[in-house]
């Protein structure tokens, strides 16, 4: 759940900007996400040690923070983050929120950055309700010892891609890639499929046997009835 929400900064298609959380673990898990979020280190992306680096430009630094200030303001609680960096750049602190209600505007809109939804659900039923209340549908994920509540989730959540106990983010090249609803556009990238959206298909049937075939045979019998 770390990489996929704050890898990249947050800045990619698939990260992870909700986490829908069973309402019997949400505390433990809160505990365990902020531990783990306040251990990691912003700075140059191009050094070993750090964990998490610059927004693009400053237009994207504006935003993720306007993002913040619009969470406070619809009473989210903000438990992590929430600022800008310390170093010179557009570095900004990553950013968790609980007490998320899904029609939130944090929780209905693409931030792009370190920022993160906590939403508390009660049973699977309604963690794919949550899931499918937005308008887009890319990448989604389900953490789960239960193959039954795996494969509902595959068959009920409205995106391209689902991961199974892995993070939403790391698609491979060779596999299709896409979404739907307003993130798909009918095609996907990568992939066998991504080759369709350049060809035209065309069936072919050829006889090269020179004799009549049985289909043929048949038709003439018919005529002589």
């Amino acid at each position: 759940v770390i990489w996929g929400a704050f890898g990249t900064t947050g800045q990619r298609c698939t990260a992870a900007s909700r986490v829908i959380i069973h309402e019997k673990v949400k505390k433990q898990f809160e505990k365990m996400f902020i531990e783990r979020t306040s251990k990691l280190k912003l700075g140059n992306g191009l050094e070993k040690n750090t964990d998490i680096g610059p927004l693009i430009n400053e237009s994207a630094l504006k935003k993720v923070h306007s993002y913040t200030e619009i969470g406070k303001k619809e009473k989210a609680k903000l438990l992590i983050g929430g600022n800008l960096g310390n170093s010179k750049g557009y570095f900004y602190q990553p950013t968790i929120f609980t007490d998320v209600k899904p029609n939130m505007k944090i929780a209905q809109e693409e931030i792009f950055g370190p920022t993160v939804c906590l939403i508390s659900i009660k049973n699977l039923n309604e963690a794919i309700k949550v899931c499918n209340s937005v308008s887009y549908g890319l990448s989604s994920s389900i953490y789960t010892n239960n193959i039954s509540n795996a494969f509902n989730a595959i068959k009920d959540i409205e995106t391209g891609i689902t991961y199974i106990n892995s993070s939403t983010i790391g698609a491979e090249v060779h596999l299709p890639f896409g979404g739907v609803k307003e993130t798909g556009n009918g095609t996907r990238e990568a992939g066998w499929t991504g080759i369709d959206e350049f060809s035209e298909e065309k069936t072919i049937y050829v006889d090269y046997s020179g004799k009549l075939q049985k289909a043929q045979i048949d038709q003439i019998k018919l005529k002589k009835k």
